[in-house]
């Protein structure tokens, strides 16, 4: 089977497509898979070493004049032969995308071409790729049932899949965890993400809240920040006393959801699924610029009581203080949330795409 995979650049996106390329070659080893990303992706951290590697044109276009958008224009016409080229030199049995602007020209040619299609949402509102790819893909792979009322699609080439996690992102004894940080049994672990870059917001409510908590002294924290916080935020909890250990990036974040009892955080695609993996109660505040689909993805933990949703435009200290206070004063209610965790799909995401790719390919 030969199976191109395009997706965009950012982690809520390619991460999904790795988890889905490493089931594919691990259960169907003569698979000839070609990744496809956009140009940008050669200056970042993101282009992995996993499988063959093509790149296209592509640039998001505004409904507005100016030579900036002409030249995105062009690198959208530009993309589209690229992506042409691409098809019939690999001459794939099926095309998976995982959104984006990137996806476009590929998916819909393929369409064109009569190469199966199959694309993968992770987000519970659609993005306006997928939204549009939606109505010429063979198959759409969704991670929420909630997904299935933003669609007009038929049921028939819908399918539940969840969203593919890293495979590494497996629980690891607690005591390995702690020993791993450097942090005690006996203290409230707070894991602290304010997204990709970080959440400066985040950062400086959360240190203003948890130095006004009566028993600060109770608490460790594993905080993710952007590169310019290190510094301050690292003098903070020296100056608290407070137990942390702080990363841009950590690799290994399965430790971290292992040892958990609360997560700060946004409410990117990717994210929510690792809390459902892990069943991590959770404070998030959906970013403010993306609040429609990080507000939809929140909000779909929230029914079902496994987190609590705070409004950016609401977020303070004094708030924070307080969630945090009565989780520490009343553990059981950490229990409970975790508990409601069950009603979640937990299915292997990545094993059901490839299934899904598979038999579409094959049909």
């Amino acid at each position: 089977m030969k199976v191109l995979v395009v997706t965009g650049a950012s982690g809520g996106h390619i991460f999904p497509a790795l988890s889905f390329i490493d089931t594919l070659k691990s259960e169907h080893k003569d698979s000839d898979i070609l990744l496809v990303l956009p140009k940008k992706s050669i200056k970042t951290k993101v282009v992995p070493d996993i499988c063959a590697l093509k790149f296209i044109s592509v640039a998001n276009i505004r409904f507005s004049f100016g030579l900036k958008n002409l030249n995105a224009i062009l690198n959208l016409i530009k993309g589209f032969l690229e992506s042409f080229i691409l098809l019939l030199e690999f001459k794939p049995d099926i095309v998976a995308g995982f959104g984006s602007l990137n996806s476009v020209p590929l998916v819909l040619l393929a369409w064109l071409l009569r190469i199966k299609t199959l694309i993968h949402e992770q987000n519970v509102i659609p993005g306006r790729a997928n939204s549009l790819l939606s109505r010429f893909s063979d198959r759409v792979a969704i991670s929420f049932e909630q997904t299935k009322g933003y669609l007009a699609v038929s049921r028939d080439r819908l399918v539940l899949t969840g969203n593919p996690i890293r495979k590494e992102l497996e629980k690891i004894d607690k005591q390995e965890a702690l020993n791993f940080f450097g942090f005690e049994e006996n203290l409230f672990t707070i894991l602290v993400m304010g997204g990709s870059q970080g959440s400066q917001k985040i950062d400086e409510y959360f240190m203003n809240a948890i130095s006004a908590v009566a028993d600060k002294l109770k608490l460790q924290v594993i905080h993710l920040a952007g590169t310019k916080d290190l510094e301050t935020l690292n003098k903070s909890y020296k100056a608290l006393k407070i137990k942390s250990r702080l990363f841009t990036f950590l690799d290994k974040m399965q430790y971290a959801y292992s040892i958990a009892d609360l997560a700060i955080t946004r409410a990117g695609a990717t994210t929510i699924q690792e809390l459902i993996a892990f069943s991590i109660p959770a404070i998030i505040v959906p970013y403010p610029f993306a609040y429609e689909h990080q507000g939809a993805n929140a909000a779909v933990l929230e029914r079902e009581g496994c987190c609590i949703v705070i409004d950016g435009a609401k977020l303070g200290p004094g708030i924070l203080k307080q969630e945090i206070e009565a989780f520490l004063k009343d553990p059981k209610k950490l229990d409970g949330m975790r508990l409601k965790y069950s009603k979640f799909l937990k299915n292997n995401a990545s094993e059901a795409l490839v299934n899904t790719a598979f038999s579409l390919a094959t049909s």
